[in-house]
């Protein structure tokens, strides 16, 4: 086993920054939104750290996967309508809709938070790595994240 270091020596100091992000709504399925979280000015000032995103809903979803085809994403939808499908299952929590019981069991099954490495002011991805929210509801409203990143500062000479 072997390792490459990305930093020379441990980096003095620790800095913190949160925020909050509503993401517009989506339809049933799965969506790329690794640009949303780029786009947060703040990632440049680490040199490195992590970036924890938490999604404040039980009927959504985020993962790391395929950024590129979108038939990844689709067969993704396909899929987990058939682990936890609307029909031909008696749920008993039914009272927001059909759709509603097995959103909770998608979002359980994927889970709603997840960490990255940034380096550089970048997040680490893999070059097929993307973020997305799994959208499980039929008609969901926008979906609100917090962003949490920790980290050493990325100095300027």
């Amino acid at each position: 086993m072997s390792y490459k270091k990305l930093t020379d020596r441990p980096i003095a100091g620790n800095l913190w920054f949160q925020c909050t992000m509503t993401l517009p709504a989506k339809g049933r399925g799965c969506h790329l939104i690794t640009e949303h979280i780029e786009n947060v000015k703040e990632l440049e000032e680490f040199k490195v750290g992590l970036c924890h995103i938490i999604l404040l809903h039980t009927s959504a979803s985020l993962t790391l996967n395929e950024n590129w085809d979108p038939n990844v994403r689709n067969d993704m939808e396909m899929m987990l309508n058939k682990i936890a499908p609307e029909d031909n299952i008696k749920y008993s929590h039914t009272c927001e809709g059909p759709d509603d019981m097995p959103a909770h069991v998608k979002s359980t099954l994927i889970g709603s938070e997840i960490t990255i490495p940034i380096h550089h002011g970048k997040l680490t991805l893999g070059r097929w790595q993307g973020l997305w929210l799994c959208e499980h509801r039929n008609c969901a409203g926008t979906r609100k994240i917090v962003i949490t990143l920790s980290g050493a500062p990325n100095t300027k000479n």
